[in-house]
């Protein structure tokens, strides 16, 4: 019996270890699109203030801000896939693959 003990207890451990990675990475994932929707709101609020009062002069100066915000949200979430995968949740690390996938095409469609 000694040995089923050791055995339930490297289990738990192990589930208790990517409990806690899991909750890593949904902070990481977390912070990173608040990042994105921070930096967009400023985008906008910036867009309504300079428009108030001047007229057009010429072209307007490019904005890099989605492309960096979703470019930073993209790699938050392929870092965060790939250290899924190494832990071994594949299903998981698929889907942050994917998610990674789209918000890089995303991204690439802001492209100034």
């Amino acid at each position: 019996m000694p040995g089923r003990a050791g055995k339930r207890s490297s289990a738990r451990e192990g589930a208790v270890t990517t409990g806690c990675v899991l909750l890593l990475v949904l902070v990481a994932d977390v912070a990173a699109a608040l990042l994105v929707a921070i930096l967009l709101a400023a985008r906008g609020l910036g867009r309504m203030d300079a428009g108030s009062g001047r007229t057009a002069t010429g072209v307007p100066p490019v904005d890099w801000t989605p492309v960096v915000g979703f470019g930073a949200l993209a790699l938050t979430v392929g870092v965060t896939a790939l250290v899924l995968l190494r832990l071994g949740d594949r299903v998981v690390g698929a889907v942050q693959l994917t998610l990674c996938g789209l918000l890089a095409l995303h991204a690439l469609g802001s492209w100034p």
